[in-house]
């Protein structure tokens, strides 16, 4: 904390202190307002009362009159406030405000010389007073990692910031009520799992002491989602957090937001339809149209959407999978530089090799179907192709938004398939699926047909907001911590 911002906290506590002197209360309990930033905006008229409240943005003249903006959630608004109005004591008070401060205020309405619609204050409240000073215009927010950690201040002073969240909100909340409309149920299932499974990847762990046993951080809703099409649910979906031990980049963070959906007598044919209407509702809904922009690149949204297999989509870039045995593909690997692969699984080489070569290169909404079988433990077999599964992902600018299967409903395959990757887990893949037995006996007493997708939120947020980072779509993206440097004497007395 420097020299000069500590001298500017302890002239706003000296302030706190002067307005409390005064017998303010400068954090009250409640206050009724009758506006909005926003109303008064659009419904304009000459001498109507209103009641406002808002932060004070910007803070300008002298001697017994001063303008200032107040911001609320809907935007912002002026104010003029005159001495010989409210009084000689009360201006006394209004001029100790300082730009942070959230206030009250009642009064008329009117338009200044310059045409600006403008709050002439009658009477206001001191409804919090600010101890910090915001950053300056061009300073303080914009460097982005203090606006990922401040997210509370980014949201203060960049319009376009709440924007995006709002953006985000609305997205969710049409995506919800799309799968409402169409007799989806919505449910919640267990986020601390007894078992690491429906997906592949590295689970954060913990311990519940009362039971004396470890837990994992669910990766996916998955498992517990066919628990409930089993149960007699034909139609169920999720969307809320999973967690994910693994890296950081513009399209990853630890924890993230997904939605997974079931589909009793569907296959996934079936949801790849759903998904591209619930894709493509969200973007006509909420941006007006199907062409949109993302990171300076044009990105239709207009159906139909590419189809492609893993398989052609490798040979497109060069590569040839069909028909190689595992050591064919290790060799493959090896060939294309991937030397810590020289002993992976093939479906672990096939999945490296695909994101390496093919994801990054697509841009235009593709599906890339029918996975090999090594690639995919959930998935049903391809009805027709032999070492095939009936799987989708939906990839959009080098993203991966969607991933989807034909349900695997066999509960003897499944058992076959949990079997490799108890294998493959000793052999030290800690991303492999974990052998849940009460899911097998859930399949056991019957899972119909079932068609599944998951979505992430996050990404398609991106997108419809052309957000380059994941961090930009987040309240609050996980960040390491700060050094904390030990605070000065003068600082120590402030924040006493």
């Amino acid at each position: 904390m420097s020299e000069e911002l500590s001298e500017l906290l302890k002239v706003r506590r000296d302030k706190l202190a002067e307005i409390r002197a005064a017998g303010i209360n400068p954090f009250p309990y409640t206050y009724e307002k009758t506006h909005t930033a926003a109303e008064i905006s659009a419904e304009y008229k000459e001498n109507d009362e209103v009641s406002i409240a808002g932060r004070i943005m910007t803070k300008r003249g002298h001697g017994k009159a001063s303008f200032a903006h107040l911001q609320d959630e809907t935007g912002r608004i002026q104010i003029y406030c005159r001495q010989d109005i409210i009084g000689e004591a009360k201006y006394e008070i209004y001029a100790k405000l300082d730009i942070g401060d959230i206030i009250g205020v009642k009064g008329h309405i009117f338009k200044t010389k310059t045409g600006e619609t403008t709050v002439k204050v009658a009477d206001f409240t001191i409804l919090c007073k600010s101890l910090h000073p915001l950053p300056e215009k061009w300073h303080g927010l914009q460097d982005k990692e203090l606006r990922y950690r401040e997210r509370y201040v980014d949201l203060m002073v960049n319009a376009e910031v709440r924007e995006v969240f709002k953006k985000r909100s609305r997205i969710v909340s049409l995506i919800r009520h799309s799968l409402e409309n169409k007799g989806f149920l919505e449910v919640e299932t267990p986020i601390l799992h007894v078992l690491q499974g429906g997906a592949a990847a590295k689970p954060f762990e913990t311990y519940h002491e009362a039971l004396d046993m470890p837990l994992f951080m669910r990766i996916a809703p998955e498992l517990y989602l066919k628990r409930l099409v089993v149960g007699g649910f034909e139609k169920v979906f999720e969307m809320g957090r999973v967690f994910r031990n693994e890296g950081i980049s513009y399209k990853h963070n630890p924890e993230f937001t997904i939605i997974e959906i079931y589909q009793a007598y569907a296959d996934y044919n079936d949801v790849m339809r759903l998904t591209e209407e619930l894709i493509t509702t969200a973007a006509k809904e909420v941006l007006g149209t199907l062409e949109i922009e993302f990171k300076g690149e044009k990105i239709s949204l207009a159906l139909p959407w590419k189809r492609i297999t893993l398989v052609d989509a490798l040979k497109e870039y060069g590569i040839e999978i069909e028909g190689k045995s595992e050591k064919e593909i290790q060799e493959l690997a090896v060939a294309k530089g991937l030397k810590d692969y020289a002993k992976a699984s093939a479906g672990k080489i096939i999945n490296v090799l695909y994101d390496k070569y093919v994801e990054a290169n697509l841009r235009q909404p593709t599906f890339i179907i029918d996975h090999p079988l090594a690639t995919s433990p959930l998935a049903k077999k391809h009805r027709s192709k032999e070492g095939y599964v009936e799987r989708f992902e939906l990839i959009i600018a080098g993203m991966e938004l969607a991933n989807a299967f034909s349900e695997l409903t066999d509960p003897i395959d499944q058992l076959d398939r949990f079997e490799s990757q108890a294998e493959a887990k000793a052999a030290g893949d800690d991303e492999a699926e974990s052998m849940d037995e009460d899911f097998l006996r859930a399949l056991e007493y019957g899972l119909p047909p079932t068609g599944g997708v998951g979505i992430g939120i996050d990404r398609l947020v991106m997108l419809l907001t052309n957000q380059p980072s994941i961090r930009d779509v987040l309240l609050f993206p996980h960040m390491k911590p700060l050094p904390r440097s030990k605070p000065s004497e003068a600082e120590t007395e402030i924040l006493a």
